[in-house]
């Protein structure tokens, strides 16, 4: 189980994400202008971008944990059940996401593999 916080501070931890509170209750988790996850507080559930085939194959292999996001599944995006999903898949979800709309050069220099210098 997630809670709503620890899906907050998840989502936080990536590079140059920031919170901002949008349609009077929703929290938008973003990079830059682009919104990347989404969520209100209490509601036992979060939205998070994906690609249209991440998304079929989370549904197919938990339709209790995911399903197709009020409004915006239908370019991908997937609404989560915090009690039922695991965090590190939350987790690895959530930086798919990110990736999706942070600028290119950010999730280049921002990879653990990263670019090497090339030095010894």
């Amino acid at each position: 189980m997630v809670t709503f916080d620890q899906f907050l501070a998840m989502g936080l931890a990536l590079p140059r994400a920031t919170e901002r509170p949008t349609w009077e209750t929703t929290v938008t988790l973003r990079v830059g202008e682009k919104i990347f996850a989404m969520g209100t507080p209490g509601s036992g559930s979060v939205t998070v971008k994906a690609s249209r085939a991440d998304q079929a194959e989370l549904l197919a292999a938990e339709p209790e944990v995911f399903s197709s996001a009020p409004y915006v599944g239908r370019h991908g995006w997937v609404l989560v059940q915090l009690a039922g999903v695991d965090p590190e898949e939350l987790r690895d979800l959530l930086a798919e996401a990110w990736r999706s709309v942070a600028p290119k050069r950010l999730v280049r220099e921002s990879d653990p593999a990263g670019p090497t210098s090339g030095t010894m």
